[in-house]
């Protein structure tokens, strides 16, 4: 039998998590041929470092070859460790720009297969595509319209993704969420939206009810506040300061807070400390402190830790990846903008999209030219001020679902917000369950049908067979 390479190209965690891993599960569980699994990450602006740890860490995966040698690797044909490739091969792009599969393609003579969620590029170059839904068709040629399949949402699939154990040997120590990382970020041209802000048993900690979503005891409510400092040095206290708000008039309200791959609890928590953080003054003046888990319960679990506010409202910290099951339940969620607005959107997770204005300099997350303006050293926070200005006079939307709907499915709110005022729209979200159910159904209407990893690999194995 030949031996058959299929080589994955990627680039960030999200892509990893929700394109990757059920795609890599479906390719072994589906063929006799023989083959070898190499995944090659390309530089993602918002990587996080833990990149090759979690590619890594899935069993399917039997070689990863880190960002910093793409380039090398694109132009020269050299990886990192010399590897060996068979005769036969298909190129897979699951994350990164499409035009690399075109590349890596030639440079190693394999076939090539893209997946696509809204829309697709090089139809001439490339053998095969998958994509998420018949629109993304509509807008080829109708020369090249047999190259393409629709296969589903592989964003989707991560409702039926097993929570990864960090402890079992052989795997990686990553833990958080890539709610704060790139799932698309790697893809950022966004606008800001118009500043209207202004005129079951939980497995999370000993002091978490027995309940769901749709159970009268317990509302939970997901805290998404960023993983940079300068997302984090805002929505940390403005989150803090709207969860006391909520806890005050349905103490039942249960708060958590994913916690990003890149950070360490203790530098969270100094984004509540109010002597490490100036900002908090400005963000409703609510600070918290870090409780960590203690050792062992009566029940023999491990709680995780927790922000106790200065009123006592604790927000538990799930230090796991992915949170899918958690997010799940959560009736709403507060988060900034990025990449975990298309995670919620795909999870159905009704959520408030924050964009405080009170430090103009908090999104340097810009394609092009402004991008690099806004990250130059020393100047780059002046020319993020003042790009960001522009952006918010312009008035368009921010969050995915938003951008991708072109309407605003989930509420943008923008400006100098006040705790207050951002607790009030949450409680009347929970007090009116039908308009949270309408936003999920919304929601769910974006995105296209399971089953996309299990279609995606038949595409692959089909090219990999017909050697």
């Amino acid at each position: 039998m030949e031996k058959v390479d299929i080589v994955i190209l990627s680039n960030g965690p999200g892509e990893l998590i929700t394109w990757v891993r059920p795609v890599v599960q479906q390719l072994r569980q589906q063929t006799n041929i023989d083959i070898r699994i190499s995944v090659i990450l390309s530089p993602c602006p918002h990587a996080t470092g833990k990149e090759v740890a979690i590619a890594g860490s899935y069993p399917e995966v039997d070689r990863v070859q880190p960002p910093e040698y793409f380039w090398r690797f694109l132009l020269w044909g050299q990886t990192a460790e010399n590897w060996h490739w068979y005769p036969q091969g298909v190129v897979l792009f699951l994350g990164g720009d499409q035009f690399f599969t075109v590349v890596v393609g030639k440079r190693l003579g394999y076939r090539t297969v893209v997946y696509a969620e809204w829309d697709a590029r090089w139809w001439r170059w490339i053998d095969k595509f998958g994509v998420m839904k018949q629109e993304v068709v509509a807008q080829v040629s109708p020369k090249y319209a047999d190259k393409f399949t629709v296969v589903g949402d592989l964003m989707n699939e991560v409702r039926n993704q097993p929570t990864p154990n960090p402890s079992q040997e052989g795997k990686s120590e990553f833990v958080g969420t890539l709610h704060a990382t790139s799932l698309q970020e790697s893809k950022f041209n966004p606008p800001l939206t118009h500043p209207r802000g202004e005129s079951q048993e939980l497995e999370v900690g000993s002091n978490f009810l027995s309940g769901s979503k749709d159970e009268g005891g317990l509302e939970l409510i997901g805290l998404l506040p960023g993983s940079k400092p300068t997302k984090l040095s805002l929505g940390v206290p403005l989150t803090l300061a709207i969860a006391e708000h909520i806890h005050k008039i349905r103490p039942q309200t249960k708060f958590i807070i994913p916690v990003a791959p890149t950070l360490d609890l203790p530098t969270l928590a100094n984004f509540a400390d109010p002597q490490k953080n100036p900002a908090v003054a400005k963000m409703g003046g609510v600070g918290a402190k870090l409780l960590m888990p203690s050792q062992e319960t009566e029940s023999g679990k491990i709680q995780n830790a927790k922000l106790v506010t200065t009123e006592g409202v604790e927000i538990e910290l799930i230090a796991r990846t992915p949170a899918y099951d958690l997010l799940s339940q959560c009736r709403i969620c507060l988060t900034t903008v990025g990449a975990n607005t298309a995670e919620l959107g795909s999870l159905a997770v009704p959520m408030i999209v924050l964009l405080p204005t009170q430090q103009l300099d908090i999104m340097r997350a810009w394609d092009g030219l402004p991008g690099l303006l806004a990250n130059l050293p020393g100047v780059g926070a002046a020319f993020a001020t003042i790009i960001n200005w522009f952006v918010v006079r312009k008035g368009q939307l921010f969050a995915w679902p938003n951008i991708w709907a072109k309407d605003e499915i989930v509420p943008e709110l923008m400006g100098k917000l006040q705790p207050e005022m951002v607790a009030e729209l949450v409680l009347d979200f929970l007090s009116h369950p039908e308009k949270l159910a309408e936003m999920s159904d919304r929601l769910r209407s974006l995105r296209g049908q399971p089953g996309a990893a299990q279609k995606l690999a038949e595409i692959v194995l089909l090219l990999a067979a017909a050697f």
